[in-house]
């Protein structure tokens, strides 16, 4: 009898490999090596706390704002727009509730953009990057983002089973409604945005029978697909490689700002604990990690400052979590500074100084910029004027020997009402003005639209006698209520005195 040994191994049915983890299965393909590093999931587990509290508080504010914004209606007389906040493209205005913009206005859009930036600088220097860590759109809708992520597949290792898990109905079905979900919530914000830019009800009821502009729905799907592919996958990857403030923020901060920051003076030496032991010569940290699970940015606050955090406090309030359940102070991790900690080591009571060198410049900057912006806006015109002179002919001269020059007056008026505008000549004596259709005069009236810019056509005339040179300096008064303004030209006459 011919005996056959089999020696391939054979698995064991009954002997099942233990599932690995995405971020397991993305270190072993990084470890090959390769010019692109690809991203390791970061599972941030959910924490409760004051921080925390903060930011869902936040969050529920400032996305109220983003989306219910452009539907807050604002009265406008005649045919304006009654949207609070509006773009105009189309009309070249921006309206802000009782303020409008027009395009020549553009330094009051710079005055804004300044303000932003002393008050982001300001804030650093402060308190660290609190703006990251609160109010930037990038984490505004990651947390968004995480947070239908833990409503489909549960906190940090139930979502790191499942993606270990094969595929099965119970991970199809969580995985698809999160993206659809996701996809929704991308498609509200560019729903959101282009509202800013038109009417919205208009705009909401051409979008949807392939009647709005065609900006609208390029505009649309960007939003969609950035906010999409950003909250979704790339989150804390925008932060390291993309934003330039991580990198820009070292010079705003010095050892007096205040940060996130474990205070290795109490910590240290740190070490596990067991319950009933003794805390005399160690530190409180029992090193459980859980600030390191809790960080949206997946980096370990105990290693000190690094370009990587956010300022968000989440690691807080993991650590006090911790803290209260092994009996020890909370604040372990706490918003501090460098020179704090340095002279709390030291054995010195800590001071803390917020009025130095660079938050002096900063609050200084910062309050010119806004009074600046105050009283542009305080005297601002409401009306404004140009003249544009006939450049062919310069000047003609009238049967009677009288001289006369064409003018186009474009009147601006800013206000939201109708105004009657009086027009004069200055600089030529006794001379006359008049519009087509209208009769001579010293003063022409006109009626300014509202929020419009009125051409006028006039021609001024004067006697030879009446010029004193071939070219005379003069100026256009309009005066309207409340106000008068001037616009400097010239009155041609060549020889009027052959």
């Amino acid at each position: 009898m011919t005996v056959v040994i089999d020696r391939v191994s054979r698995p064991d049915p009954a002997r099942r490999e233990a599932p690995v983890s995405a971020a397991e299965r993305v270190r072993k393909k990084d470890a090959a090596g390769g010019l692109y590093k690809p991203r390791t999931p970061i599972y941030p587990k959910l924490v409760h706390g004051k921080w925390r509290a903060i930011k869902w508080a936040l969050l529920a504010a400032m996305l109220t704002i983003y989306y219910v914004t452009p539907w807050i209606r604002w009265d406008r007389p005649g045919k304006l727009p009654d949207q609070a906040v509006l773009v105009d493209f189309a009309g070249r205005r921006f309206y802000f509730f009782d303020i409008q913009l027009w395009p020549q206005e553009v330094h009051f859009i710079t005055g804004l953009l300044v303000i932003a930036a002393l008050s982001l600088f300001l804030v650093t220097a402060l308190f660290g990057r609190l703006w990251c860590g609160y109010a930037c759109p990038q984490t505004v809708w990651t947390d968004l983002f995480i947070y239908v992520e833990r409503l489909f597949e549960g906190d940090r290792n139930a979502r790191m089973r499942l993606d270990a898990a094969p595929w099965s109905f119970d991970k199809l079905w969580r995985k698809t409604g999160k993206h659809l979900v996701w996809l929704g919530i991308g498609f509200g914000t560019g729903g959101a945005w282009i509202f800013y830019f038109h009417d919205a009800p208009q705009l909401l009821a051409d979008f949807w029978v392939g009647q709005a502009p065609a900006t609208a729905y390029i505009f649309c799907f960007l939003l969609t697909a950035t906010t999409y592919g950003f909250a979704g996958f790339m989150r804390e990857q925008v932060c390291f490689y993309m934003c330039p403030w991580p990198r820009i923020q070292g010079a705003m901060l010095d050892h007096h700002s205040l940060q996130v920051t474990y205070r290795y003076d109490r910590g240290e030496p740190r070490g596990a604990h067991k319950k009933g032991q003794a805390w005399t010569g160690r530190g409180d940290c029992i090193d459980c990690r859980q600030c390191v699970v809790a960080c949206p940015m997946g980096i370990d606050i105990r290693n000190g400052p690094q370009m990587e955090c956010i300022n968000c406090g989440l690691c807080i309030d993991a650590c006090d979590e911790i803290m209260v359940k092994v009996g020890r102070p909370k604040a372990l991790i706490a918003y501090d500074t460098d020179s704090a900690v340095a002279e709390r080591q030291r054995g010195n009571t800590p001071r803390y100084k917020f009025v130095r060198p660079r938050t002096v410049y900063y609050t200084v900057g910062l309050l010119i910029v806004c009074g600046l912006m105050v009283w542009g806006l305080v005297t601002r015109p409401h009306y404004d004027v140009h003249a544009l002179r006939d450049r062919n002919p310069t000047f003609v001269r009238l049967h009677d020997g009288a001289i006369r020059n064409g003018y186009t007056l474009k009147v601006a008026n800013r206000t939201f009402s109708p105004q009657t505008v009086e027009i004069g000549f200055e600089g030529v004596p006794n001379a006359r003005l008049r519009s087509p259709g209208r009769p001579a005069s010293r003063v022409l009236t006109i009626r300014a639209e509202p929020n419009e810019v009125t051409s006028v056509r006039v021609f001024v005339t004067a006697e030879p006698d009446d010029l004193a040179s071939a070219n005379m300096p003069a100026a256009f008064e309009i005066r309207a209520p409340g106000e008068t303004r001037r616009t400097k030209t010239t009155f041609l006459s060549g020889a009027a005195n052959p």
